[in-house]
């Protein structure tokens, strides 16, 4: 066997292999109705598992979302030292905040309130750390200008 694969060109093997398959694969018993028939799992229509799974998809990928944003919501929040007005620091206040608006939203179902939760969370803590970032520059900034005045 092993001297007459190897007689065998790489060519007249290539060729052969194509001639089997197609063969087996026009000449067979099964039309397409057929093998889909056989090869695939049938969903019974009395049971809406695939509209479950779906649901049960998304709001695992939503939960997982929602959580992201706490948590960077949190994190966040860790660089808002300075009090407010009752001297409350304002990081305890984003906490405070933060956790009445996702305890308001814990049970929407809908995936476009959801959604629209999610991007306007991300937004929010995004621009403020935007304005947290500028002010920190701003702030800088006027200290360096302040120490160069001073030296002259």
């Amino acid at each position: 066997m092993a001297t007459a694969l190897s007689r065998l060109s790489h060519r007249s093997l290539r060729q052969t292999f194509l001639l089997s398959f197609s063969r087996r694969l026009h000449e067979g018993p099964d039309t397409i109705d057929e093998l889909l028939d056989r090869h695939l799992v049938k969903k019974d229509p009395k049971t809406r598992d695939d509209d479950e799974e779906s649901l049960r998809r998304s709001l695992t990928s939503t939960r997982r979302e929602a959580l992201s944003l706490y948590r960077d919501v949190l994190r966040a929040s860790r660089f808002f030292t300075w009090p407010d007005a009752r001297g409350v620091p304002w990081g305890e206040v984003l906490r405070e905040n933060a956790r009445k608006e996702f305890e308001d939203a814990r049970f929407e179902t809908d995936p476009e309130v959801v959604t629209k939760l999610l991007i306007g969370g991300r937004e929010a803590v995004q621009d403020a750390l935007d304005k947290l970032a500028a002010a920190a520059k701003k702030l800088a900034d006027q200290e360096a200008e302040e120490r160069s005045k001073g030296r002259r």
